[in-house]
């Protein structure tokens, strides 16, 4: 379909291939990365690190390539690597909300890329379900170390949603599964 004058669409390149990501995905994914990017943004204060939501490209291999992705969220500390709208150095941190429409891609493409870059740490949220994955870098491989899906009844045995969840890189930044979740409702 031929864009508008003036209309604007988010694309990725991986390997070559042009991907579209418009239109944007439904507001539970918008919510929690607002939740999330909120809590860090509050906590990097007087840091020299920046936290990006959906509108800084990581240009994984740029001495290879033109190729780049957008990370939902992502936390980057060498600001000499931001160039316009585009960061070429390697994240510490980076979190993948799924939608219907890039799930697959979130859990195999992305989590390659961001394997191969040396990001520390890796998250994939599920709103929908209000899960949460985390990835540890480990040795150059990926590996799950926590996994969650919010439980805010309190009187279930399983009940988690105060767990503290702390960030590899970053141990002062701290937040929970009520905090990541807030305003999201399994649909």
């Amino acid at each position: 379909m031929p864009l508008l004058e003036g209309e604007y669409r988010k694309t990725e390149k991986i390997d070559g291939v042009i991907y579209d990501m418009s239109p944007s995905p439904n507001y539970l994914h918008g919510v929690v990365n607002g939740n999330i990017y909120t809590i860090i943004k509050n906590r990097l204060k007087d840091s020299l690190c920046l936290v990006f939501m959906e509108n800084l490209d990581f240009q994984y291999q740029p001495e290879k390539s033109d190729n780049y992705i957008i990370p939902d969220i992502m936390i980057v500390c060498d600001r000499k690597q931001i160039k316009g709208g585009c960061y070429t150095g390697v994240p510490k941190f980076v979190v993948e909300t799924l939608s219907p429409s890039t799930a697959m891609r979130d859990l195999s493409t992305k989590k390659a890329i961001y394997e191969a870059a040396g990001v520390l740490e890796y998250w994939i949220v599920s709103p929908r379900e209000c899960g949460l994955q985390i990835y540890y870098l480990n040795d150059g491989r990926y590996e799950l170390v926590n996994s969650y899906i919010l439980e805010n009844d309190q009187s279930d045995e399983y009940y988690n949603a105060e767990t503290p969840i702390n960030l590899r890189a970053y141990p002062h930044i701290r937040m929970t599964l009520a905090e990541i979740f807030e305003n999201v409702y399994p649909e």
